[in-house]
């Protein structure tokens, strides 16, 4: 415990005389974390919006205008005996046109426009969880795409998968840009503690012959670069949470409309927690690897 004290008090005290370049540190951390925290921002809210739809998906068969009421009839049995369904609704032409005017009011006037009711009849499908995992749905999807009466067919879920790729894409994108600045900002942490190294040359040398272990020498470095981390870290939610709040004051009711009605959160306190120690680790990486120097 005495080492880790006088590490940190020794860090706190080398990061208080760095000046600017100890500033140029901090930023180029909480630029890294930035990208980060903004990369998990998007992602966290998208993935919100991908589970409210991924509840709600639902298979939906969309009925010619001359279908029989046999067909109708022979396309729900169809339903109820796959094992697929967890439930089902009937959906008229009516009701869809309804459904339209209610959800969608601004083009309302459109469909007004066009005269006759331009909206199928449908058979609306809540598919069980696990269809979709042992292969269910996906052969409910093929048998009910060949019955008379059937128009088309559309399971959500297929387009889903599709988005959860490309926002699978997305992350491994962005954790590959913030890992790379990461990468440069621990750099240039390096950089920052081997100057203030430097300037105590002779401290250490004198440490040294007294016998001092390698924990009083080098950690005063390691700490140094660990505070320059969290500094740089807490710096970036900061900044994560101003740009937000800003958003959402200007533009919250258009937020929550590009998503559907699902409120626009910031980021839990598990992944500012998460941000935070990843710039200490990030700080920490950089001043071990110039403590190294040091003995």
């Amino acid at each position: 415990m005495r080492a880790i004290d006088y590490a940190f008090r020794q860090g706190w005290a080398s990061l208080r005389r760095g000046g600017g370049s100890t500033v140029f540190a901090v930023v180029a951390i909480a630029l890294a974390m930035s990208v980060l925290g903004a990369l998990l921002l998007v992602t966290w809210n998208t993935e919100r919006l991908l589970a409210r739809w991924t509840t709600s998906a639902e298979f939906s068969v969309y009925l010619r205008e001359d279908a029989t009421s046999e067909q109708r009839g022979v396309i729900e049995a169809l339903v109820d005996q796959s094992g697929a369904a967890a439930g089902r609704e009937y959906v008229s032409k009516e009701q869809a046109l309804v459904r339209f005017r209610t959800e969608f009011a601004e083009l309302a006037s459109t469909a007004a426009g066009i005269g006759d009711n331009p909206f199928p009849a449908s058979i609306e499908v809540r598919m069980q969880s696990s269809a979709e995992t042992d292969g269910r749905a996906d052969a409910l999807l093929r048998k009910v795409a060949t019955l008379p009466g059937v128009s088309d067919v559309r399971y959500d879920r297929a387009w889903l998968a599709k988005v959860g790729a490309g926002l699978n894409a997305l992350r491994r994108a962005g954790g590959v840009l913030a890992l790379m600045m990461a990468l440069a900002a621990s750099v240039t942490v390096a950089a920052v503690v081997r100057l203030g190294l430097h300037a105590r040359r002779e401290e250490i040398e004198i440490m040294q012959l007294v016998g001092a272990s390698l924990a009083f020498i080098r950690g005063p470095f390691v700490a140094e670069g660990l505070l320059q981390g969290g500094l740089g870290a807490v710096a970036a939610v900061l900044l994560l949470w101003g740009g937000f709040a800003v958003a959402s004051a200007s533009w919250g009711p258009q937020l929550t409309a590009a998503l559907e009605g699902v409120d626009p959160q910031f980021l839990p306190a598990r992944f500012c927690a998460l941000l935070v120690a990843g710039g200490m680790l990030v700080g920490g990486a950089g001043g071990f690897a110039a403590s190294r120097h040091a003995v």
